[in-house]
């Protein structure tokens, strides 16, 4: 088949409506990465994909439009960049290898096919460099643009590594980026609002790199399957925030989870992010501790282990009979976090699907309140 220089994304104008949709699987289906597990690639009723280790993880996430991203901020590639990482996070976060996903996608007649191949590329951008192929999916009409993926992974012969397994004693650790997700959606949103002070996504000054961190999240998807082999005993994406996502690993494991002050556990995103936060009158430690879609992991180590990279301790599990009454309740879904010791200060847990008041696209800024115009 043709390439994107001879299929009809070159004409800017080409919509969804003016192809069949023969023509418009054939705009970006080449694009899509086969995989190095993938013994039938796209074409026939289903694919096939190996599983050696006689199990697979699966795994599957949706992206809704004006729920999830916004067409006038997010470009397809974007979202496409979005949809697989926030999928194959969390295969890693059960100490899997990523293999393949599909994706099943739903647009409206009046969407550029453009957008449609951006979408293709941006799943592109992030599978082919980790061998995960893109092996099908379905394509339908809708009112908005909807994706759903679901991915798969191989065990590689390991147990996987549950949310179930921390044990007082265990150091919680890190990997990835925390906050900066929060800081560009906040740029934008106070963007949109007609504030243009210092790091605002326009004009001088614009923090480009916390925007694209909001538009385009990166997460360090290969250092699941090296926590596992390091011997983590519980592990998750951070996707919904620091602390709603670590009271989710201590309820599992029936434990106190122990964080350190922002401050000591992410040194460097906090100075990194607390101009911006100031200039927008937001408290830099809602950011990283409720601020959510960065999709680092956060895993639970024996003490003593050498931490694979790119983890770094960030706290302590210890035993549930350590917390007060007042702790064990320090949040309002009684997640057994604390901050430093103590319950957390800041506003908020983070994102929450079914909240009132919750933005209409990515995760919660964390109940910091509404940046300054």
């Amino acid at each position: 088949m043709s390439g994107p220089a001879t299929t009809p994304d070159a004409d800017p104008g080409t919509r969804v409506r003016d192809l069949d949709e023969e023509a418009l699987l054939a705009a970006f289906v080449p694009l899509l990465p086969v995989g190095d597990a993938t013994l039938v690639p796209p074409g026939d009723d289903a694919a096939v994909v190996a599983a050696p280790d006689g199990r697979f993880v699966v795994t599957t996430d949706v992206l809704v439009e004006d729920r999830h991203f916004r067409r006038r901020w997010s470009t397809g590639r974007d979202v496409g960049r979005r949809a697989a990482v926030q999928n194959l996070a969390d295969v890693a976060a059960m100490g899997a290898r990523p293999t393949a996903v599909v994706v099943a996608l739903a647009v409206p007649s009046d969407l550029p096919v453009a957008w449609v191949v951006g979408l293709a590329q941006g799943l592109a951008d992030v599978c082919a460099p980790l061998g995960v192929g893109v092996v099908g999916g379905d394509l339908s009409g809708g009112d908005a643009v909807v994706v759903s993926v679901a991915a798969h992974g191989d065990l590689e012969g390991r147990p996987p590594v549950r949310r179930s397994g921390a044990r007082p004693g265990d150091v919680v650790a890190h990997a990835g980026r925390c906050g900066r997700s929060a800081a560009g959606l906040a740029l934008l949103t106070a963007h949109d609002a007609g504030w243009s002070g210092p790091g605002s996504a326009a004009g001088p000054g614009a923090d480009d790199e916390l925007v694209a961190a909001f538009l385009r999240p990166e997460a360090p998807l290969g250092a699941g399957a090296a926590a596992a082999r390091a011997g983590a005993t519980a592990m998750l994406d951070v996707s919904d925030g620091l602390l709603r996502d670590a009271g989710r690993l201590a309820r599992a494991s029936g434990v106190l989870v122990d964080l350190d002050a922002p401050a000591v556990a992410f040194a460097a995103e906090r100075a990194r992010l607390a101009p911006v936060a100031a200039a927008l009158g937001v408290d830099v430690d809602a950011w990283l501790l409720t601020g959510g879609e960065d999709h680092g992991l956060l895993a639970t180590f024996p003490s003593g282990v050498a931490l694979p990279e790119p983890f770094r301790a960030v706290g302590r599990v210890r035993p549930m009979a350590d917390a007060s009454a007042d702790a064990s309740a320090g949040t309002a879904t009684g997640a057994r976090v604390l901050v430093a010791g103590s319950p957390p200060h800041v506003t908020g847990t983070g994102w929450d699907h079914f909240a009132r008041g919750v933005p209409a696209a990515g995760p919660s800024s964390g109940g910091a309140g509404q940046p300054r115009r």
